[in-house]
């Protein structure tokens, strides 16, 4: 038996943030990040519709990209102190991941975080609050996802958190929050939203309810990313779609080892941190390359190839015009092939090096290398982190 969950509620296209005003309940908690969405005028529109409602509103702002444990700590503390029925997570995907962290300890104050690594482990939610969320950027999907990453910046460690319990009840996906996005965040959310229909795909866990989503989304960014990137903001809006689309089949499907590298080497060094998208853009040629060793994975591949167009005759081909392909999308968008190129090298070779075993041990133990369709060995892992920092070709 497998299971699909999605929000109970999903408004889409121009002008949904409205929705908020029809909420139910007495008080409201609205978890935001740095700020974009209180200069763009988001924040006080959300704030004014809830107050519509009839709801006694508080924030929580200021969440870091990449939210720290102790983050969701504080959050968690001032919901206990508000006690709000409501809990809206607008932004990114880090407040909205964060502001999901917080509702389990707001319900559970007693629960640990070493509880909430174990996946699916969740206390049962909605005892005190229900969830919306609201994304301004296309990539994560955490507004219907069952995850949460979370920083643990201590041990230099991003713990993905899954549990279908903290799949939002409702989700409001308004273009116009997307089309603030800066030229480079729309880059690499993109690809985060491609790497997810990916591996979506070809995870052991696909099905016939996640596929269609997987495929169509997969096509979509194919044909609107680049645009997106250039401006077009009709693209940009359809866009915000396809990469909820995205979201819808790997949080039902589950994800692979891109992700797994991705949340391992991206808080591991002390350069600076590997952006969560970018990782994956980086990371998934050479990851599709390893995994179509695999003969499902191969086809499977082969039908995502086929299904946007590229041409090759057997399926080593189609394959090997997909890496092509996404390579060609990463150096329109201006993402560097391999994390030697980062940031123009932050990330120190030596220290790369030294951290590579235990990295590669914590990647191949990462929630999402269970659905992957090849599990690596540990050497294996440790000659794809490789590959990936000097852009290697894959042979194994």
């Amino acid at each position: 038996m497998a299971r699909f969950t999605l929000p109970r509620d999903l408004y889409h296209g121009k002008g949904s943030l409205e929705e908020l005003k029809n909420l139910k309940g007495k008080k409201a908690i609205v978890v935001v990040g740095g700020g974009s969405m209180r200069r763009f005028g988001f924040l006080d529109k959300a704030v004014n519709y809830l107050k519509e409602a009839g709801m006694e509103v508080r924030l929580f702002e200021n969440v870091e990209p990449d939210p720290s444990v102790e983050t969701v700590m504080k959050g968690a503390a001032a919901m206990r102190e508000f006690e709000p029925d409501w809990i809206v997570a607008m932004g990114g995907g880090s407040p909205i991941d964060a502001a999901k962290a917080m509702w389990a300890f707001y319900e559970y104050p007693e629960t640990t975080f070493e509880d909430l690594c174990t996946p699916f482990n969740f206390p049962t939610l909605r005892t005190k609050a229900h969830f919306c969320a609201i994304p301004s950027t296309s990539g994560t999907a955490t507004e219907v996802t069952a995850f949460s990453v979370i920083t643990d910046y201590a041990k230099g460690i991003k713990y993905p958190l899954a549990d279908f319990n903290i799949t939002p009840d409702v989700a409001i996906v308004d273009p116009d929050l997307a089309e603030t996005m800066p030229q480079k965040l729309t880059a690499h959310t993109g690809m985060d939203a491609m790497t997810h229909a990916i591996e979506a795909y070809v995870s052991t866990l696909n099905c016939d309810y996640t596929d269609p989503l997987a495929l169509y989304a997969i096509k979509m960014i194919h044909e609107l990313l680049e645009k997106s990137y250039n401006g077009d903001m009709d693209a940009r809006d359809h866009m915000h779609n396809a990469q909820c689309l995205a979201g819808m089949a790997f949080s039902n499907a589950l994800l692979g080892i891109v992700h797994s590298m991705a949340h391992k080497t991206g808080a591991a060094y002390t350069g600076g941190h590997i952006v969560h998208g970018c990782a994956n853009a980086m990371y998934l040629p050479k990851v599709i390359k390893y995994n179509s060793k695999n003969e499902t994975a191969a086809k499977r591949y082969a039908e995502i190839a086929r299904f946007i167009g590229l041409e090759g005759n057997t399926t080593e081909e189609l394959v090997d015009a997909l890496i092509a392909t996404l390579k060609d999308m990463n150096k329109a968008l201006n993402i560097p092939s391999c994390i030697k190129d980062y940031e123009g090298g932050i990330i120190d070779e030596k220290e790369f090096m030294e951290k590579l075993p235990k990295v590669a041990e914590l990647a191949i133990g990462d929630a999402c290398t269970g659905s992957n369709p090849r599990i690596p060995t540990q050497e294996e892992m440790e000659k794809l982190l490789k590959a990936c920092y000097y852009d290697l070709e894959i042979d194994f």
